[in-house]
């Protein structure tokens, strides 16, 4: 009893007196030798599939796993990169790690690419949807799903996930996806009313590429008229310099002709006095 007593006593001290250290977390700091690598590995690995040089990029990403264990941007880069090598297996699992470590809607959607690629349509359903609840405005994730319904056989489904992606980006291409669903179901009704809708919007990207077309010739003949003009008043200015400075010779030229004849006019002056004085002496002489 007295042991059981000294037990509890015990546990009671551990709990309320005991001066518990609380545990730091060690945060590594990153040098900058590091953190150097891992950006030329990041360069060398998208280079390398931009250049379809596959081994160099798997390569350069599973070092940079290496040190990193928790990179998702590395794992989902690597799992493109064996869905292009059609490495569907390597491929969801790289996807899968890279959704575990960081729920991004690019990694559940790429996955659902590889489970479509395969015809596991099920799960490409659910990564498809489970992307667009994390990211609802990307009209790619909608199509990819509506893909999908098609080959679950979910028509209705199918529509109303490219009515998604249509009103995120009208383009012309997503309703002849609708009007396709439309016509190999036999909903003739719906298929003809699509078919409007498609001409009307050929009609309104008609009239929109005929404004920009005339609002780029305009901006040209603007541009146009502007060097015009500018040339004209360089050339003006060009003449205007040009004037002045004949102006200026013809002013030269005339006060070099008034001085000489001032000096011409002083040499004859003192010629004449010259004169005056000899004739003077003359006559004293005689």
């Amino acid at each position: 009893m007295l042991s059981i007593f000294a037990i509890i006593l015990f546990a009671v001290y551990l709990t309320f007196f005991f001066p518990m250290e609380p545990r730091k977390k060690e945060v590594e700091e990153k040098s900058p030798k590091y953190t150097a690598q891992m950006k030329k590995l990041w360069q060398i690995a998208q280079t390398s599939m931009k250049e379809r040089k596959p081994f160099r990029a798997e390569k350069a990403l599973l070092t940079i796993l290496k040190f990193d264990e928790k990179n998702a941007a590395a794992y989902n880069r690597l799992g493109i990169l064996y869905a292009k090598e059609q490495k569907y297996d390597e491929a969801v699992e790289c996807f899968e790690i890279a959704q575990s470590l960081d729920n991004n809607p690019a990694s559940i959607h790429n996955a659902g690419l590889i489970y479509f690629e395969t015809g596991a349509y099920e799960k490409a359903e659910m990564a498809f949807s489970q992307a667009i609840a994390l990211e609802g405005d990307v009209p790619a994730r909608y199509i990819a799903l509506a893909k999908t319904e098609e080959k679950l056989g979910r028509p209705k489904k199918a529509v109303e996930a490219l009515e998604n992606a249509y009103e995120l980006d009208p383009k012309i291409a997503t309703l002849r996806q609708i009007l396709t669903i439309y016509e190999s179901t036999g909903d003739t009704e719906a298929a003809t009313a699509t078919s409007a809708r498609i001409e009307e919007q050929i009609a309104k990207e008609t009239i929109v590429k005929r404004r920009r077309a005339t609002s780029r010739a305009l901006k040209a003949m603007r541009a146009s008229s502007s060097s015009i003009t500018k040339a004209t008043e360089s050339a003006r200015a060009r003449s205007a310099r040009a004037g002045g400075a004949t102006s200026s010779r013809s002013r030269k030229v005339g006060l070099s002709s008034h001085s000489r004849s001032v000096m011409n006019g002083a040499t004859n002056e003192h010629k004449l006095v010259s004169r005056t004085r000899t004739s003077k002496l003359r006559s004293s002489k005689k």
